[in-house]
């Protein structure tokens, strides 16, 4: 059931559908919820807790795990951007070599598995652009 006013969510919920299809069996699909939505002096209360206990700014939405790989994914609405501590994280991951892809839908999402060198049980879209 879609909710209206989340696309994002809408949006990763499908790409995990898909992802746990098209990966192999002991493929690692991983959400850290790492932020508060609760407004106010108890939800900065909160986030101060969560970024005590190791929640990095701008981590991605999805990480992969599978076969000795590493593949961070970050989903955004068509319209999306990225805020600056997404950037920052983004580009420390790929300083350390690992994958990093910004996913729009879920042609992306397939389209950075064989991008990244993962094993699929699906084929990666043909002709797909660039995100």
């Amino acid at each position: 059931m879609k909710r209206r006013g989340t696309p994002e969510a809408d949006l990763q919920r499908a790409v995990v559908v898909a992802l746990r299809f098209a990966l192999p069996k002991g493929a690692i699909i991983h959400h850290c919820a790492n932020e508060v939505t609760e407004a106010g002096p108890r939800g900065a209360k909160r986030q101060a807790i969560l970024v005590g206990m190791g929640v990095h700014p701008g981590f991605a939405d999805l990480v992969i795990l599978c076969d000795g790989r590493v593949l961070f994914l970050e989903l955004k609405s068509l319209k999306g951007k990225l805020s600056p501590a997404q950037e920052v994280f983004r580009d420390a991951v790929l300083a350390q070599g690992f994958g990093w892809a910004l996913i729009r839908s879920l042609d992306d999402a397939l389209g950075a598995l064989a991008d990244h060198g993962f094993t699929s049980r699906i084929a990666a879209p043909v002709g797909r652009a660039a995100p």
